[in-house]
């Protein structure tokens, strides 16, 4: 089960960070990601992270910008958003995959077997 949280209602420029709690196992071995789904649009990658947390990997729109991270001891990923914009309204999904797949990108995401249930982000302009 994942657990998603933290969205809400932000002015551009503004900051949110999203938390993912993982409960009914321990997930601190599985590459973590979130990605998100603007209206109208296809889901897409926003960022993803080893199980170290020694490897991180961001979308281009949002590189410099979010930072993933994670803490094992709590089982839980968070997604750190600052200089938000406009673009970036979407409802954020946490995934996670429990398998060890070195060749398949972190941004593809049939590799991930579980998805919490989503939190919403609105960036007013």
């Amino acid at each position: 089960q994942l657990q998603a949280s933290g969205g809400g209602f932000v002015q551009a420029g503004g900051s949110l960070r999203l938390s993912c709690a993982a409960s009914g196992r321990t997930f601190s071995s599985y590459v973590m990601g979130w990605f998100r789904q603007a209206p109208g649009k296809e889901r897409e990658f926003v960022a993803a992270i080893n199980w170290t947390g020694g490897s991180t990997y961001y979308a281009d729109s949002v590189k410099g910008r979010f930072t993933i991270s994670r803490d094992n001891a709590k089982n839980t990923v968070y997604l750190q958003m600052n200089s938000l914009k406009p673009e970036d309204t979407a409802v954020y999904y946490c995934a996670a995959d429990p398998n060890y797949r070195p060749n398949t990108p972190p941004q593809r995401q049939w590799r991930y077997d579980y998805w919490g249930q989503g939190t919403e982000v609105t960036v007013s302009s």
